[in-house]
């Protein structure tokens, strides 16, 4: 076990409050202190969850020599600028998926990150749950035989929050929802791809409200992947074999996993351990890497956050989907403008710790 860690978390939306109220009942752990663009809100999240400090501004909070490890929760069209800002000053960073609006920029931040030497890593906690490893490992075991097809779902009604329907905020189900359902057949199936091809459904403003994802691999598998942000799907994740198929109830917070023989009957299920939020798995992870004076960590690998990145940029190709930050055509001062941290964090709102 490493020694105590203090935190601070850039951003005040709901995620953030998840991740303090998470890490008030960890070991080793603590949050030292908390920033936004607004100090009234600072003070207002510190207050609720008992932080002891509340930043004046962002960069207020970078010249805190205690602080171990900085939690970006922030729109998705922050993090680029505020990962910037922390790796700058040389802290440490974990920060919320998708990891940046591009590829473009995960390149640019994990390049800095490098010639810096600070340690980042992306929070996409279900690649840190100890949940993982029991379905990788029924699956391997060959009780469905050799995988042969996977489908995932992911949809939750809400479409009226303004983080997902602005273009200029990297809006859309793809870098909210859709991530989870790459990243699930990711895990489950590798990176070994022949091709992908996909469908999407627009909202008036431009960007993916509903889309369908087909991605086909080398040795012969296929993933079926959907996420809306139009209504509420069943979360599940299922693999298909010649022997019979698992159930993986939420994908993006693993709860449980079921094995089906091939007469559709039940013949195992194992339960999700009982955890503070889900939340926790990462903290830890990032801590014990920090304090062996590693630069990322182990469950969610640097390659791997870039390689999801470039899925997500050849998808939204396909559909024509672009920021206004990455057109070449956009104002110079506008691209500064939307890549600096002006957006206020509270448009965040949380789905992933929906039960």
């Amino acid at each position: 076990m490493f020694k105590q860690k203090r935190i601070g978390i850039m951003g005040t939306g709901r995620m953030a409050g998840v991740m303090a109220g998470t890490i008030k009942k960890m070991k080793s752990v603590k949050c030292h202190g908390v920033a936004s663009r607004d100090e009234e809100r600072a003070q207002k999240f510190a207050n609720e969850y008992g932080i002891k400090v509340a930043y004046t501004s962002y960069e207020e909070m970078l010249l805190d020599s205690k602080l171990d490890l900085i939690y970006i929760a922030t729109p998705h069209s922050e993090h680029y600028a505020n990962m910037k800002l922390c790796i700058e000053n040389g802290k440490s960073v974990l920060c919320e998926k998708a990891f940046t609006a591009n590829a473009k920029q995960a390149e640019e931040i994990l390049d800095l990150a490098k010639e810096k030497g600070v340690f980042v890593a992306e929070a996409m906690w279900v690649r840190y749950m100890p949940m993982l490893t029991t379905i990788k490992g029924i699956l391997s075991s060959g009780i469905i035989g050799e995988p042969t097809m996977l489908t995932a779902n992911l949809g939750y009604n809400i479409s009226n929050k303004k983080r997902l329907t602005d273009p200029a905020l990297a809006g859309g189900a793809l870098l909210d929802l859709g991530v989870y359902t790459l990243n699930f057949a990711a895990m489950m199936f590798g990176k070994e791809i022949e091709k992908m091809e996909s469908t999407c459904i627009l909202t008036s403003s431009g960007v993916d409200a509903s889309e369908s994802i087909t991605i086909t691999y080398k040795d012969g598998k296929m993933a079926v992947l959907n996420c809306t942000m139009n209504g509420v799907s069943d979360r599940r994740g299922v693999i298909y074999g010649p022997k019979g198929y698992m159930v993986i109830e939420n994908i993006n917070n693993f709860a449980s996993v079921t094995v089906y023989d091939d007469n559709y009957k039940a013949v195992k299920t194992v339960n999700a351990p009982k955890q503070i939020t889900g939340y926790e798995y990462e903290v830890y992870s990032c801590m014990e890497a920090i304090e062996k004076g590693g630069k990322e960590c182990w469950e969610m690998p640097h390659d791997e956050t870039i390689r999801i990145m470039k899925q997500m940029d050849a998808l939204r190709a396909q559909w024509g989907v672009v920021y206004p930050f990455e057109s070449e055509d956009a104002n110079p001062e506008e691209k500064v403008e939307l890549l600096t941290g002006e957006v206020e964090d509270t448009v965040l709102e949380d789905t992933e710790i929906q039960a």
